[in-house]
């Protein structure tokens, strides 16, 4: 379906990982056109052939796109790869450019940082992260430089670290980097002119034990950011000081309504672009925890709990509009539309829904 006339064109594209015995194989990166309605879409091309493409990620300037992907040995070294497409401006079309080694096993996010000269990446297996330059063509070069965490923590599924998301604050001076396996919040200042990850003095802030966190998410301001924890299922809010690169927890909170039972897992985490309100998947629940956020001290507070519709709510994410959101349910394999009711930061359930196999990544681009 077209566009509105003399509008920029709006696309969506969808990472997915069929990790679960009995879901379909049908993986890719699943490429959409967005119809006037916003909630209609149009898929126009599957790129096959790519071992989990669970995460995606646009270059600042629209033309490229990158993907984690999982393949057990990349170019002759053991491990995952990024993957960097071309995106051709009027189609939206994907073409393949290169791959380069992540430097670590079962990579599962990937982000650019602002300037748009290096690709990020966080493996969860291995518990590494790595930084990637990008080359004029938007292909990507060998790894400038990669760490490898140590440690474990108290769960079960803390056995090692695992690195699970690596996000650059606003000034773009920092990357901040969830491990789930250690507790930590890693912070690691960018240096650009090498293609350096440098431990930042202090070089992390610390979680309650078992926590787990996830993915993170910057308020609007700069000035606050918002940690979930995938393990005991809690959302974190953090002061953070963008000048020495300080990350402080003020509130800690359950994601999961008083006296609910059963098991439960969070994933993702992003908040309205007014700042008013942060939402949070919830695995299990099969929810969209919903917060409203106070505008002085950034605390936070449940106002409801949406079911998504679905099963296993892994990635969500907003229209460019920031009128609609989508919740890409794992196991159930459908992307479900909600409208944000002006003001109140609830969620309305559209009707609308897109089948993909196992999705796990929904990813907004503008032409």
């Amino acid at each position: 379906m077209a566009a509105v006339s003399g509008a920029p064109e709006t696309r969506v594209y969808v990472g997915t990982f069929a990790q679960t015995e009995g879901q379909a194989k049908d993986e890719g990166i699943y490429a959409f056109r967005v119809g006037p309605r916003l909630v209609e879409w149009s898929l126009f091309q599957r790129v096959p052939d790519l071992l989990h493409p669970s995460y995606l990620a646009t270059h600042p300037s629209g033309r490229y796109l990158y993907a984690a992907t999982r393949p057990e040995e990349t170019e002759g070294q053991p491990g995952g790869a990024i993957c960097a497409f071309a995106i051709e401006p009027a189609t939206g079309t994907l073409t393949y450019l290169n791959r380069q080694p992540s430097h670590g096993f079962g990579p599962c996010y990937v982000s650019v940082e602002r300037s748009g000269r290096y690709v990020l990446a966080a493996n969860y297996r291995s518990g590494s992260v790595a930084m990637l330059p990008i080359r004029a063509d938007g292909s990507l070069g060998p790894a400038n430089d990669w760490i490898q965490h140590a440690g474990k923590g108290p769960h079960p599924n803390q056995d090692g670290p695992h690195a699970h998301c690596i996000v650059p604050d606003p000034s773009n001076r920092y990357a901040l980097v969830c491990d789930l396996g250690l507790d930590r919040v890693f912070i690691y200042r960018l240096d650009l002119e090498r293609g350096k990850l440098v431990p930042n003095e202090p070089p992390c802030a610390f979680f309650k034990p078992g926590a787990g966190p996830r993915h993170l998410a910057f308020h609007p301001s700069g000035h606050l950011v918002y940690v979930i924890a995938e393990l005991d299922s809690t959302l974190t809010v953090c002061t953070w000081e963008g000048d020495s690169g300080r990350l402080e927890l003020i509130q800690s909170i359950s994601t999961l309504p008083v006296g609910w039972v059963g098991n439960n897992a969070t994933a993702d985490v992003h908040l309205s672009p007014s700042g008013r309100f942060v939402y949070g998947s919830n695995r299990g629940h099969d929810s969209l925890a919903i917060f409203a956020v106070d505008e002085q001290s950034g605390h936070i507070r449940p106002i409801g709990w949406e079911p998504t519709r679905g099963r296993t709510p892994r990635n969500f994410a907003l229209d460019p509009s920031g009128r609609y959101l989508f919740v890409a349910n794992q196991d159930s394999g459908n992307i479900v539309a909600f409208r944000l009711e002006d003001g109140g930061g609830r969620l309305m359930p559209t009707g609308d829904e897109i089948g993909v196999p196992a999705p796990t990544c929904v990813l907004f681009a503008r032409s």
